[in-house]
């Protein structure tokens, strides 16, 4: 495939930047075209120039669709399992404290193994003490395409091999007719999650608060310190005073050190 011509890459990556806050790195300019390729078979267009021009004429729904090419998914249950650890650690002291009312937000929740974790995490630890909780988790992402996988709530049994046997057992339920290529998760999982698109560089957020946790991993790295800063400002908003903030292992928050203090690995809580 040959290199995008440089004019048209730039604009693109404006475009991107401007309707998601993020950064396309130099040098992307081949996986860009490819990635966009089915978009301008869909809509009949012969280059890359002719279909930023439609994109520039009208801001439309093809925007979205953009945005679900050009998104990077990586995931799986249980990635990064201190974070869960930690979570059921410091639910565990919540509830000791008499708390029943649990609020948990997966800022980039891609195809849903995220959430879900979170859930199946919350609902093992609530069992314990046999009371009622009041347990949601909000996932949200920017691309509809994730989302729909992820409000699905079906993989294939390669994905859901990082599940612990146990928790498999409790939440997962094999997809009839498939044998054990599939497995959905159950109600009680699915019912404790909204899924809703957003759009992590426009803050502030409909939601008030406060949060008791928020996931936000592997994401910042693709937003430049401005968007960065105003995301993270807004995560300080949301959260309750003793919650935590959860970023990937390669993200720091030095730049926010008067909003976030470091509490683990890749852990931050909130400076009140």
């Amino acid at each position: 495939m040959n290199l995008m011509d440089t004019s048209c890459y730039e604009r693109l990556c404006q475009i991107v930047y401007d309707q998601s806050g993020i950064r396309i790195r130099d040098g992307k300019s081949t996986m860009v075209a490819s990635r966009i390729a089915n978009r301008l078979r869909v809509l009949g267009l012969g280059s890359e120039l002719e279909y930023v021009q439609y994109l520039e004429r009208s801001m439309t729904e093809e925007i979205v669709h953009l945005l679900d090419a050009i998104s990077t998914n990586v995931t799986s249950f249980y990635r990064e399992s201190k974070h869960f650890e930690m979570v059921r650690d410091a639910m565990r002291g919540w509830l000791d404290a008499g708390q029943r009312r649990f609020r948990f937000w997966s800022a980039a929740c891609s195809t849903g193994e995220e959430p879900y974790t979170l859930a199946m995490t919350a609902r093992d630890v609530a069992g314990e003490i046999r009371q009622p909780t009041n347990i949601k988790i909000l996932a949200t992402d920017i691309s509809t395409r994730v989302l729909a996988e992820a409000q699905a709530g079906v993989y294939g049994i390669k994905r859901v091999e990082s599940i612990p046997a146990e928790q498999r057992r409790k939440h997962m339920q094999k997809v009839a007719g498939e044998g054990d290529d599939a497995y959905r998760v159950s109600p009680q999982l699915r019912e404790m999650i909204v899924f809703r698109r957003m759009n992590l560089s426009l803050p502030p957020f409909p939601m008030k608060g406060p949060m008791d946790i928020i996931f936000c991993r592997n994401v910042m790295i693709y937003f430049d310190d401005q968007v960065r800063d105003a995301l993270l400002a807004e995560f300080h908003r949301l959260l309750r005073p003793d919650g935590y903030l959860m970023v990937g292992h390669s993200e720091g928050l030095t730049r926010s050190a008067h909003l976030f203090s470091r509490d683990g690995a890749s852990t931050y809580r909130p400076i009140k």
